[in-house]
């Protein structure tokens, strides 16, 4: 598949036609498993009630609240902490939240061989399997990640039981904003020439 440099405009013909390029291949009601339809129903749902006005801050709420979430995990960056502690206190005023900081139960770079920014001074690794096992015990029905590391993140995705959402990923050159490398011409162009 090569749906991102598609010259059947996409946007036209999938979106309005559900046109199915595999030929068959992708058969939509194995796609759409019973236990899968009320989450699609709920993310459609709130696209037909609210169109573009949501923040995804609000729609994590407002999906949560419909899925009969109870219990919201928060997974954090340290360098995200003042914003953690902010989006912990705008989901408590609806669930139950437990959040726990990427440095729990942090790992000695020394010990286990890992790079360091400061050679010659003591360094603590993330703990993302510690994440996804703190939050696992809290038996959360809903886990959102904010500003894992791209790695970190995949081993919290990778031992994490509730289902995740992204609130925010990391993007240290960016202000969190990795579309910005999109957006920017200046990045673009970097991009399209560090990458040929």
């Amino acid at each position: 598949m090569n749906c991102a440099n598609c010259k059947m405009q996409p946007k036209n013909r999938c979106n309005k036609e559900g046109f199915d390029c595999t030929g068959g291949k992708v058969n939509s009601l194995e796609c759409q498993l019973e236990e899968n339809i009320p989450w699609q129903n709920i993310s459609e749902e709130l696209r037909s009630l609210h169109g573009d006005t949501l923040c995804r801050l609000e729609e994590i709420i407002e999906f949560s609240k419909k899925a009969g979430f109870k219990k919201l995990g928060l997974a954090f960056c340290v360098g995200l902490a003042d914003e953690a502690a902010v989006v912990a206190e705008i989901l408590k005023q609806v669930f139950t939240v437990e959040s726990v900081c990427c440095k729990v139960g942090g790992m000695d770079k020394d010990k286990y061989g890992m790079s360091k920014i400061k050679p010659d001074t003591f360094e603590v690794a993330c703990n993302p399997v510690a994440q996804a096992k703190i939050l696992n015990r809290a038996e959360t029905d809903l886990n959102i990640q904010l500003g894992l590391c791209v790695g970190h993140d995949l081993l919290f995705q990778k031992y994490a039981k509730a289902p995740i959402t992204v609130l925010a990923v990391k993007d240290r050159a960016l202000a969190n904003n990795p579309l910005g490398a999109v957006y920017s011409s200046y990045w673009r162009k970097k991009l399209q020439a560090k990458y040929r």
